[in-house]
């Protein structure tokens, strides 16, 4: 070209080559789209999922026949009341008192409607030392317990007068004040306190305080504006609390290290002796391009998500899809305009000590050249050493037990009420969280139906599945009944789903089966948890099938090898399966737990082994593309294989370093909350980020790289028909004229 320059033929090298001559317009552009986002989704209102779009099978069945009747369940309460020692029983006039007292409390509130006694109900454990008062909260359900402190203050007042008796209240309205109260300001705290963790980090990456904040700056913008989208989309798909959690995790992270990954090279470049635009060029077409394929990555491992068929999980794969989009356009476009804005002044607020440049002049890590010097010297005993760790850290992953965690599990016996639900079930198994029977017919009055009814009541409790008392609560104008049945095994999950199954497989299909036109679907707790359980086992195949699939092909087709692709699933699985086995060994097995407070849990909750397949893989590319375009930018360079790999890693381990240890800070916060399920998903991605930024990208990866040799870049003939997306540009090929210093001679690059 007349001018010297190549012709920039990617995307990335397009789209912020065009920003930095534009700059005040892709700035401009960018605010508006964010405040536009923010705008759409604040007129149009999030719509969250509903109950009974949560979930398939029989408890979806359950809850849109409820919903299409216009039946409203009301949060139901229960008071516990219990003999201590050898207190007076239920037959007592102590007891009794103590029951008519709580009745009249509750009442007095106002705040209750349809209380019943013991007595009437016939609610009265076995041993006559235990009795229930139940009641409904008035007013909306979700919003119960905003409204229940005064039922609360009643029933503490009651206990105060009968010492001799525990009096105790527990129940949906309850349970949510108590946690909310407890455990509500959890999230808020680690979210705020992430982005200060984060800066923290960037600033001693960086020495100074300008260059700190653009990562910053770049990803609270893009989660801003994500969540103005996720208002809009949520009319088509409803979205979730949790979906917005991880959206804020996923967000600040890519957010954070697409910028740093650009403005490490951009300074790198200009480092070297680049002028500022060219240094700018080189960025964008270099680190630019990794970027996108990255961020196209991510996004693939996060639609892997709405395969699940679980509104929770699709809520949270959509919510971290878009996130990650709109970080990786946002670092493509405005920070490249940013950056010639500020030129010279992203150095401004250098920090004394700080600033001071730990590196040689051409970015190079000290520390990772004498790993490498190592590794690469004898790559058969690294890959050796390397891959017999990790399958080391994995083994525990084999004997890898998930359940849906117990409150006691989840959140420990330091909450009273906890407590109280432990001495509940025990004295009333299944009571506070019976299975429930939606019974729908033509005519539910119908004596055919009336004596199904009858008969499942009779054969729930003879076939061993119930205790009872089985209560029938009919809605005529429906042709609805709600049958309730406290399960045996009560908080024993394993116990009770064998309950359950007992119901479902012989129960039903004996009784209310034998009736034409009836339907029966079984829900609650229990069956919920089933039905997940079900539906996630399901969903593992085609979604592990779909992220791994889709994953290779953009290797493939980003770096034309398929030695590349191959390697790098293979090494991002041996990644997460070794994030698998910390998860077991502290979690399950309690090695260690007593350091992140998890003893005692035994178990490792449903969902997350999925969860974190999804999240890792994604997250884990992020690096691996960045250090493999790097070497392939080195071997195309004219460098030999093994130099080209020694360059790519210790010219990128600084701002890989730097990347891990933002989301090692991030996900370690989520590792210090309360909840168990929260634990476990802080520890295990913070542990997978750390092993997958050391082990794998500083060790395993150059030393596989450099044992295949030339192998590396080998693309049968058959594959040279895929589209190239490769679009490579080298510094060289973007700068034109390299920079020469005083005496006339080439400024190393």
């Amino acid at each position: 070209m007349g001018n010297g320059e190549a012709r920039v033929r990617g995307l990335a090298a397009r789209a912020g080559g065009w920003s930095a001559r534009h700059r005040w317009a892709a700035v401009g552009i960018w605010v508006l789209f964010v405040v536009l986002a923010m705008g759409l989704g604040s007129a149009a209102g999030r719509v969250d999922v509903k109950d009974s779009d949560q979930l398939k099978g029989e408890t979806h069945t359950a809850a849109k026949i409820i919903e299409d009747a216009g039946i409203d369940e009301p949060a139901g309460e229960t008071v516990l009341v219990q003999a201590r020692g050898s207190g007076p029983k239920a037959t007592d006039a102590e007891f009794r008192d103590a029951v008519t007292a709580v009745v009249r409390a509750v009442e007095g509130t106002g705040r209750v409607t349809h209380v019943t006694s013991p007595y009437t109900t016939k609610t009265i454990s076995k041993d006559g030392r235990s009795a229930l008062v139940q009641f409904d909260m008035r007013g909306e359900p979700d919003t119960a317990g905003e409204r229940v402190k005064p039922v609360l203050k009643a029933v503490a007042g009651v206990q105060k007068d009968h010492g001799s008796l525990r009096i105790e209240e527990i129940g949906g309205a309850s349970m949510m004040k108590t946690f909310d109260d407890a455990f509500g300001d959890d999230f808020e705290k680690a979210e705020y306190s992430a982005v200060p963790v984060a800066f923290g980090i960037l600033l001693i990456a960086f020495g100074a305080l300008v260059a700190a904040l653009l990562p910053v700056a770049l990803a609270l913008t893009a989660i801003m504006a994500t969540m103005g989208l996720m208002g809009v989309i949520s009319h088509l798909v409803p979205m979730t609390d949790a979906a917005n959690s991880v959206m804020l995790l996923v967000g600040l992270a890519v957010g954070v290290d697409y910028c740093l990954f650009y403005l490490r090279r951009e300074r790198e470049e200009r480092a070297a002796g680049r002028d500022a635009q060219t240094a700018l060029r080189i960025a964008a077409a270099t680190s630019g391009r990794a970027i996108v394929v990255s961020g196209v990555t991510v996004c693939v491992a996060m639609a892997g998500m709405l395969f699940t068929g679980l509104a929770e999980f699709e809520a949270m794969g959509l919510a971290s899809l878009i996130v990650v989009a709109v970080a990786m356009v946002g670092s493509v476009t405005v920070l490249p305009a940013l950056l010639s804005l500020l030129g010279e002044r992203v150095e401004k607020g250098r920090v004394p000590f700080l600033s001071r440049r730990r590196q040689g002049g051409n970015g190079e890590s000290r520390f990772w050249t004498a790993v490498l010097r190592r590794v690469l010297a004898r790559p058969v005993v690294s890959v050796a050493v390397a891959t017999g760790a990790l399958l080391a850290i994995a083994a525990p992953a084999v004997g890898m037990k998930t359940q849906n965690l117990t409150l006691e599990q989840e959140f420990g016996d330091s909450l009273p009420i906890v407590q109280t639900y432990n001495r509940l079930n025990e004295a009333f198994p299944g009571g506070s969280d019976p299975a429930q029977v939606i019974v729908k017919a033509d005519d539910i009055n119908a004596p055919e139906v009336r004596s199904a009814l009858a008969d499942f009541r009779e054969r729930a409790v003879s076939s061993g599945a119930s205790r009872g008392p089985v209560e029938i609560e009919l809605h005529d104008a429906q042709n609805l009944a709600v049958v309730s049945v406290p399960l045996v095994g009560g908080s024993d999950l394993d116990q009770a789903g064998a309950s359950l199954d007992k119901l479902r497989d012989d129960v039903r299909p004996a009784t209310l089966g034998e009736v034409d036109g009836v339907e029966a679907p079984i829900t609650g707790q229990v069956a919920g948890s089933k039905d997940f359980n079900d539906q996630l086992a399901g969903a593992v195949v085609p979604v592990f099938a779909f992220v791994v699939v889709f994953a290779f092909a953009l290797m493939l087709l980003s770096f034309r090898s398929l030695t590349v692709a191959i390697t790098s699933i293979v090494l991002n699985l041996l990644s997460v399966s070794a994030a698998y086995g910390i998860l077991v060994a502290v979690f399950q097995h309690g090695w260690g737990a007593s350091l992140v407070g998890a003893e005692g849990v035994g178990a490792i909750v449903t969902w997350l082994p999925l969860f974190l397949f999804v999240i890792l893989f994604g997250l884990s590319m992020d690096y691996h593309v960045f250090v493999v375009s790097r070497i392939r930018e080195a071997r195309l360079r004219g460098l030999a294989t093994k130099d080209a790999i020694r360059h790519g890693v210790v010219t990128t381990a600084g701002v890989v370093t730097s990347a891990a240890v933002i989301m090692v800070a991030v996900f370690a916060i989520f590792g210090t909350l309360s909840m168990q399920s929260m634990k476990q998903m802080g520890v295990g991605l913070a542990a997978a980020v750390l092993i997958d930024a050391t082990i794998i990208r500083g060790v395993l990866l150059p030393a596989v790289m450099a044992l295949l040799g030339e192998r590396n870049w080998y693309l049968p003939t058959w594959l040279h028909r895929l589209p190239d997306l490769t679009h490579d540009e080298t510094p060289q090929a973007v700068a034109g004229p390299a920079a020469r210093d005083d005496e006339g001679e080439p400024v190393r690059a």
